[in-house]
Order: C-alpha cells, then structure tokens, then sequence
C-alpha cells in the first residue's frame, strides 16, 4: 500500500439546479494507519463497511466573474495580459529537464540532503507546469539512479497530475535507466 493513498471524486447533479454548481471535485487521503484501525473497528464491531463524509451539501455555483478596471492598474504601472496570449509570456518550455544536483546549484556540497530533494522537486515542478502551459506531448526528467528516492517522489506527484496520461522509467540509450518519459493528455 502507498504511504498514503488518494481517491479523488468528481461530483454533478443527476438534474442541474440553478444556483448549483455544475460539478465539485475533492480528494480525500487515507494514512494507512488510520484505515488499518478502521479496518479493525469493523471487526469488532462486526460491521460490513465504512464510510468518510467528503462535503456537507452541494456547493452554490461560483459568483459570476467581477470586471476589474484594469486601465487604472495599467495607469499605475501594473502590466495587463490578454489570458489568451498568456503562453507568449511565459518562459520557454523544455523537452528534456536535468535535474542532477551539480545542474541546479553552484555550492551543493553545503547543502544537506532535503534541500537538494526539494530544489530538485521544485524545479521539477516549474518545468512541468511550463510544459502544460504550452501544451508540450511529451516532457523527459532525467533524475539520475542513485538510491531512486528522487524517482518515486517523481512517480507519486505523476500518479496525481490529471495532465499526465502515462509515464514510463524503461532503459533509454541516452539516459539508461535515470530518466522518466511523461506523456500528456489535452
């Protein structure tokens, strides 16, 4: 079993109401610890299931979009960008990320082994987000070998991304096995 599993639900009225919200999607995340005890409640108990509340009541539908004046943030020096021509501002995406510690900071022998783990997840993050942004089929992360615990924080945070339709970690002649292929889905 996974350190902790997550099961995410996406909710809509059999019949759309005004007023509600067309769907509502949450996740809940079970500590096998926790589910392991329930588990044993229900022996006890000799009860055949249980269950978790995951909303109170169906929410209201969003309040329609506020209009901001943006020619009064403009005239104080904010800049205003068209949403759909977002992408043109965003820095470029790349195909193929290196994460390897010596790539991402000039002085990483002082570094101890959490901060390396999360620069590397940070910017792993960064060049997926960018990836998405601009729509890219494919993204490869080269994490390395090593003790693969940068590999399954990867796969944990992959198994959760509704962008990702698959990803594999098979030999590559380019990388060997220290590579990860991310496939998405639009």
């Amino acid at each position: 079993m996974s350190d902790s599993p997550a099961f995410e639900f996406d909710f809509s009225l059999p019949v759309a109401e005004k007023g509600k919200a067309d769907h509502f999607e949450t996740s809940i995340k079970l500590k096998p610890k926790q589910l392991f005890n329930r588990i044993e409640e229900l022996k006890k108990k000799n009860e055949a299931s249980f269950s978790y509340q995951l909303l109170d009541r169906y929410p209201d539908k969003a309040p329609e979009e506020i209009k901001l004046p943006l020619d009064k943030l403009a005239s104080r020096g904010f800049k205003i960008y068209n949403a759909k021509e977002a992408r043109k501002h965003l820095e470029p995406a790349r195909s193929v990320v290196d994460l390897h510690i010596e790539k991402l900071a000039d002085s990483h022998e002082r570094m101890n082994n959490f901060e390396m783990l999360t620069l590397q997840l940070k910017t792993f993050e960064k060049f997926y987000d960018l990836a998405v942004a601009h729509m890219q089929p494919t993204l490869v992360v080269i994490h390395g070998v090593g003790t693969g615990k940068l590999r399954d924080e990867i796969h944990d945070a992959l198994k959760l991304k509704k962008e990702v339709s698959y990803f594999v970690n098979q030999y590559d002649s380019r990388y060997g096995y220290g590579a990860t292929e991310i496939f998405f889905k639009y």
